[in-house]
């Protein structure tokens, strides 16, 4: 998702690198630079002199109603000044300074958006913009760095006056202090940078948004109210009520179920899923830290080459352990539920429960992704709300029909793990058919379909010369990475996994002290050379790697990964995780794990917002992006939660109601309408797969991981 963007970002590293200027190119113009004082005490001291001849912004014509406008706030502002008026002292005071570290990387000075923005004087009202200068052209250097390294400095001006106004202004005042005309590609404000205390009116599928919440919170806020003072028992209480109350459902997401060694429980895979979770958590982290205003750009070029950046930089096998944890579920489950219905199994009864399952939380969040984040803070770099709107304005269709890993440009763009996830289910059914039809030999095609997946993508990389090393990568190389012909093999072997487990239920596997402890060598060498083995080329005086190097390497590791995750299930399950088994089977994961794909969901939303409403720079370092991650992971569990509550268990209780009830004893009906929606909840976090489970009328046909 957000890895294109970073590796983009971060590819302007290579050509500052590549064009770092030499001390006697860099001091004359450095010096000019220093020669400033405060822009904002050179703009006011400069305007003295303005006359209405200098709002000729283009070509010489008579000056229009705006034009007017602006030069007289302008010289309200001139006589603020030269009085000492709080307004107008505050105008000049908002401004942005030339930054000082410019030579370290600093490339922002945020100045005061609040002050400016607060700014009211009869019709004068503050507008709060962005200068932006090549730093490079300004000291001299040339080559491909000129066009990538901007400064940007803070400016506050009239409201009434317009770009193309102060373009003309500063163009005169600069020519003043350097003695030279700076050209408008070189330092020029731009109107998409600038922003007025005046807010959008609300349109109408903003509306629709808030009054689809306010909906969904009251029908929520009521039953909870119902559950708490109706009803003295839970089994008195009608199932629609229990769908929606939030006090039903936080029992649900919060009951410890306590952990029984066998061979048909899976109780890792909730330890599995939140550490996945938390990875992927964090390298989005990193990116978006790495996208805002901070003070040490040019420390990221050490920071690259640091043995750590590694968890960072091949966060990506995360996302495989969900891969391998959903072909698992989806073929032990789907199995032993056509064992039950004699080999039937309903296709559209499949689909509606995943619709059910996914397409309300996605639906939700791109209405509050694009229409509430924009109400919910505001900031220098928040103009516009949410950085994908323009996207889900026009390509919204695609993340509703989870295609929009087949591109580059998405609405949400986090979502094209579920984009390739729901592809594969849809063609999940032709492989349990198989399986369970034909057996070992379906099986062995399937074998087959992975290795020649994993040739493909060896193939790809090695004939288009595919690279997903930071320094060479492209926007190209993204495609091997969102692609499900290409990203399909760990959930074919999670799958394949699947169906070993199904055929071997119940049984002990007995094995000798050198064959576990050989797996588990096997498996902890594979995971770490996954994330480690490509970390010299990280250097950037190290050679990139070869085509073949890095295509083994991706192929490989893709596979290796995935058979290292299935060792510790399987270890786990038998006996043999130790104290892995231990931690990953803790109870206390079991909450975190039933709120996984809210947090999956909503995550990126928290992060985008709090990096973005920023008033001042940051400093970068890997304290800060851990101070930051726990703040930031915090108020998505508190999001994640509220909307668990009123979007994702509701719609996924109302799932019940729609499929087939078969007839039950009244022991199994009791059992059933006491608590409907942790049953599914259950069964959808692969916890306690076992044969009592799947006798419940509530248990689902299939799942869905993360």
């Amino acid at each position: 998702m957000l890895k294109l963007v970073v590796c983009i970002f971060l590819g302007g590293i290579v050509l500052i690198s590549a064009a770092q200027p030499q001390e006697g190119d860099v001091l004359p113009g450095y010096h000019n630079l220093k020669k400033l004082r405060p822009l904002g005490t050179e703009f006011a001291e400069y305007f003295h002199n303005v006359s209405l001849s200098d709002l000729e912004v283009r070509d010489p014509r008579l000056p229009s109603q705006q034009d007017l406008l602006c030069l007289r706030h302008m010289t309200q502002l001139t006589l603020g000044l030269a009085s000492g008026e709080f307004w107008a002292l505050k105008m000049i005071d908002s401004w942005g300074l030339i930054p000082s570290g410019i030579l370290t990387g600093n490339q922002n000075d945020l100045g005061n958006f609040d002050e400016c923005l607060s700014i009211t004087k009869d019709s004068i009202r503050g507008k709060y913009c962005f200068l932006e200068t090549t730093v490079s052209k300004i000291l001299g250097v040339n080559g491909a760095a000129a066009e990538f390294w901007k400064l940007r400095v803070a400016t506050c001006f009239p409201a009434s006056c317009s770009a193309s106004h102060m373009n003309k202004f500063l163009s005169q005042m600069t020519q003043t202090v350097f003695n030279v005309s700076i050209p408008s590609t070189v330092m020029s404000i731009s109107d998409s940078t600038c922003q007025t205390s005046e807010r959008e009116p609300w349109d109408g599928l903003t509306i629709f948004t808030i009054v689809l919440l306010s909906i969904m919170g009251s029908i929520v806020a009521l039953c909870t109210v119902c559950d708490y003072f109706s009803c003295h028992t839970q089994n008195q209480l009608p199932a629609m009520v229990k769908v929606f109350s939030a006090r039903a459902n936080s029992r649900a997401l919060f009951r410890i179920v306590e952990t029984k060694p066998s061979s048909n429980v899976i109780d890792c895979l909730h330890g599995i899923r939140c550490m996945s979770l938390v990875w992927v958590v964090f390298c989005h982290e990193q990116g978006y830290f790495l996208s805002s205003a901070y003070l040490n750009f040019f420390d990221i070029l050490r920071w690259v080459e640091y043995p750590s950046t590694s968890i960072y930089l091949h966060g990506f096998f995360s996302v495989d352990s969900f891969f391998v944890i959903g072909g698992l579920l989806v073929a032990l489950i789907s199995l032993r539920m056509m064992d039950k219905s004699k080999g039937k199994l309903n296709v559209p009864l499949m689909y509606l429960h995943r619709l059910i399952r996914i397409l309300p939380n996605v639906a939700v969040a791109m209405l509050i992704y694009t229409k509430l984040m924009g109400l919910m803070a505001d900031g220098p770099l928040f103009k516009g709300g949410y950085s994908g709107k323009a996207v889900c304005g026009k390509s919204w269709y695609r993340t509703l029909l989870f295609v929009n890993n087949y591109f580059l440009e998405r609405c949400l763009p986090h979502t094209w793990y579920l984009c390739v996830d729901v592809q594969l289910f849809l063609i999940s059914p032709i492989l349990l058919i198989s399986l369970h039809k034909w057996g070992k030999k379906a099986a062995a095609v399937i074998v087959v379909a992975i290795g020649l997946l994993a040739a493909l993508l060896f193939g790809s990389m090695m004939i288009h010369h595919y690279s997903l090393v930071l320094k060479i990568t492209n926007e190209e190389s993204q495609r091997l990475y969102t692609s499900t012909h290409y990203h399909c093999t760990p959930w074919l072997i999670g799958f394949m996994f699947g169906y070993f487990l199904y055929l071997n239920q119940g049984k002990k596997f007995r094995l000798n002290w050198l064959a576990v402890w050989s797996g588990w060598i096997l498996c902890l060498a594979m995971i770490f050379t996954s994330i480690f083995a490509i970390y010299p080329a990280a250097k950037w005086t190290t050679p990139a790697p070869s085509s073949l190097e890095e295509a083994s390497y991706y192929t490989f590791t893709r596979l290796g990964w995935s058979l290292a995750i299935c060792w510790v299930i399987f270890a786990c399950m038998q006996g043999y995780g130790g104290l892995a088994n231990s931690f990953l089977s803790s109870p206390l994961w079991q909450p975190l794990s039933r709120l996984s794909y809210s947090v999956y969901i909503w995550h990126v939303f928290m992060q985008e917002l709090n990096a973005r409403r920023t008033r001042t720079n940051t400093y970068y370092s890997d304290y800060n992006i851990m101070l930051k991650f726990w703040s930031d992971i915090g108020f998505t569990f508190l999001l994640s939660y509220l909307l668990y509550l009123i979007i994702e268990a509701p719609f996924n209780g109302l799932d019940i109601f729609i499929r087939p009830q078969r007839k039950v004893t009244p022991n199994m009906k009791t059992q059933t309408n006491s608590e409907p929606t942790q049953e599914i909840q259950n069964i959808e976090d692969g916890s306690n797969i076992t044969e009592e489970l799947k006798d419940s009328d509530t248990v689902p046909t299939n799942s869905v991981s993360k």
